[in-house]
C-alpha cells in the first residue's frame, strides 16, 4: 500500500485527536514494527546511531520504514514513522518547504486512510496547503502532485464530516489539479485512471448526498466512460450499483433494476458463485419485491433471493450476518406474497444460528419467534403460537422493557391467544398434571388421629 501522495483511497469511520510532533523528542529505533512511542525511544538504538546519523540520514530512514510498514499493514507504528518524518523534514529543510509539506499531506492521508480520522487528515491537510502555497515551487510536479494529495484528502475528509460544500470544492480543485498534470506528461495512464475515477465517483457520493441525482448520474457516466479503456470489471460493477442506488432513491425502479442486472452479469462472468454476485443479487431480490405489485416479480424476486442465500450460504456460512439478512427480508417477501409456511419454515431454520451469532436474547431472535408465531397463529396453531409468542414477549420484556410498543403489542397477542379455547384447555391440563398427588396434600388418618391426641 504505496504513501504516495497522488494515491489512495479512504475510510469510513472518523475521531478527533491531536498529534504533536515535537523536533526535541525525534530519536529514531532500528525496528521497523516497534510502535513505540516518541517519548519511549530505545536507549540502545540512541547510543549506537544518535551521533552516527545526521537528520536528513535519519529522515530518508524512517522514510523507508514508513513504507515498508505501509506495505505490512502495520498502521499504527507506520504512522508514528510519519509522525518522526514531519518533524525531520521542519529539522532538515524549516517550516516553510515542500518537503514539510509533502510530509504533512502524507499523514494527513494516513489518518483518514488507515485509521479514518477526518478531523485529524483535515487538520494536517490544511496545514499542508499553507506551507504549500508559502513555499518556493519550483518543482511543478511535486508541487502538483502534492497540492493533489491535499485536495483529496480535504474533499474525502470533509464528505466524512457531512461539510459537503467544502467537499465537492476540493475534488473540483483536485480535478483540476490532475488535468494540469497530464498536461505536462508526469503521470502513467494506470495512475491517471485511478486518480481520476477516485474523483469522479467521490464528487458522484457529494451529489447524491445533495440531493442531484442527475449530477451524482453524470459523474458515475464519466467514470464508466474513463473505466472502458480498461479491464477493470470490478469497477464497473461497482459503479453500476452506485447508478441503481441513486435510481432506486429517486423511485426508478426500472432503471435501478438495468443498472444492477448489468452489474450482476459482471459479477458473474469474474466469479460465479461469489460475495459480490450474491450482494447484487440480493438488491435485485429487493427492487423486484418493492414495486407496487410485487406479485408479478414474485419468480424474479424469489430467484434472486435463493440465489443470493446460497451464495452468502458458500462464502460466508449459514452464521454470517448478511446471510441471515438475507433470509430474513426473503421472509418478509413471503409474508407479503402470502407463502406463510415457507417463511415459517426459513425462520425456524435459521433460529439456531441467530441465537449463536446474535444470542438468545436478542432483537433478531425476538423477531425470528414473532415471525413463527404469527404464522402458527393464522394456521390456527393456536397452542403452538402462544408458546412461541410467550418466548418474544419474555426477550421483548428483557430487551425493551414492558412500556415499548413492541413489548406491549406482543403481550396484547398473548393475551388475545390465552383466551381462546385451545390455549385455556392446555393450561388446565397442565395444572393437574403439575398437581400433587391428593395424599401429598392431605396427611392419612392416623396421622390426623396422632396429632390430635398429641395437643
Amino acid at each position: 500500500m504505496s504513501l504516495a501522495p497522488h494515491s489512495g483511497s479512504f475510510g469510513a469511520s472518523q475521531q478527533s485527536c491531536s498529534v504533536t510532533a515535537p523536533e526535541e523528542s525525534l530519536i529514531v529505533s532500528s525496528s521497523a514494527s516497534s510502535g513505540e512511542s516518541l517519548q519511549e525511544p530505545d536507549s540502545a538504538i540512541i547510543s549506537q546511531k544518535a551521533d552516527v546519523m545526521t537528520p536528513a540520514e535519519k529522515l530518508s530512514l524512517c522514510e523507508r520504514r514508513a513504507q515498508s510498514l505501509a506495505d505490512s499493514e502495520e498502521y499504527d507504528p507506520c504512522i508514528q514513522e510519519l509522525v518522526r518524518c514531519l518533524a525531520l523534514s521542519r529539522l532538515v529543510y524549516g517550516n516553510e518547504h515542500i518537503a514539510v509539506a509533502q510530509a504533512q499531506s502524507r499523514l494527513a492521508k494516513a489518518y483518514l486512510q488507515y485509521k479514518g480520522w477526518a478531523h485529524q487528515a483535515q487538520e494536517h491537510a490544511s496545514q499542508a496547503h499553507e506551507v504549500l502555497r508559502s513555499s518556493q515551487q519550483e518543482e511543478r510536479v511535486s508541487c502538483l502532485n502534492c497540492f493533489l494529495t491535499i485536495h483529496q484528502t480535504l474533499g474525502s475528509a470533509t464528505l466524512l464530516l457531512g461539510n459537503l460544500a467544502e467537499a465537492e470544492s476540493s475534488f473540483q480543485k483536485a480535478e483540476i489539479v490532475i488535468g494540469d498534470i497530464v498536461a505536462l506528461e508526469a503521470i502513467g495512464k494506470e495512475d491517471r485512471v485511478d486518480t481520476e475515477y477516485e474523483i469522479f465517483t467521490n464528487l458522484a457520493r457529494v451529489y447524491q448526498r445533495q440531493g442531484r441525482p442527475e449530477k451524482a448520474l453524470s459523474q458515475c457516466e464519466r467514470a464508466l466512460e474513463l473505466l472502458q479503456e480498461g479491464t477493470q470489471l470490478s469497477r464497473i460493477c461497482c459503479v453500476y450499483r452506485n447508478m441503481a442506488a441513486i435510481e432506486q432513491a429517486q423511485g426508478h425502479l426500472d432503471r435501478a433494476t438495468e443498472h444492477l442486472l448489468q452489474a450482476h452479469s459482471i459479477a458473474l462472468s469474474q466469479s460465479p458463485g461469489g460475495l459480490e454476485g450474491a450482494q447484487i443479487a440480493h438488491s435485485l431480490a429487493l427492487v423486484y419485491s418493492s414495486t407496487s405489485e410485487p406479485h408479478h416479480n414474485v419468480d424474479s424476486a424469489t430467484r434472486f433471493f435463493e440465489e443470493s442465500i446460497s451464495a452468502y450460504r458458500s462464502a460466508l456460512g449459514p452464521q454470517d450476518t448478511l446471510t441471515l439478512s438475507a433470509q430474513d427480508d426473503f421472509s418478509h417477501f413471503l409474508l407479503l406474497t402470502g407463502q406463510q409456511e415457507r417463511c415459517a419454515e426459513i425462520q425456524r431454520d435459521s433460529l439456531a444460528y441467530k441465537k449463536s451469532t446474535f444470542g438468545e436474547l436478542s432483537a433478531e431472535v425476538a423477531e425470528a419467534l414473532q415471525l413463527i408465531g404469527g404464522v402458527e397463529m393464522t394456521q390456527g396453531q393456536m397452542r403452538h403460537a402462544h408458546r412461541t409468542l410467550k418466548k418474544c414477549l419474555n426477550i421483548q420484556n428483557m430487551l425493551y422493557g414492558p412500556q415499548h410498543k413492541k413489548t406491549k403489542a406482543t403481550h396484547r397477542t398473548v393475551d388475545m391467544l390465552s383466551q381462546s379455547p385451545e390455549v385455556g384447555e392446555r393450561r388446565k391440563e397442565s395444572r393437574l398434571e403439575t398437581r400433587p398427588p391428593f395424599c401429598a396434600v392431605v396427611s392419612s388418618t392416623s396421622e390426623v388421629t396422632s396429632s390430635i391426641s398429641n395437643s
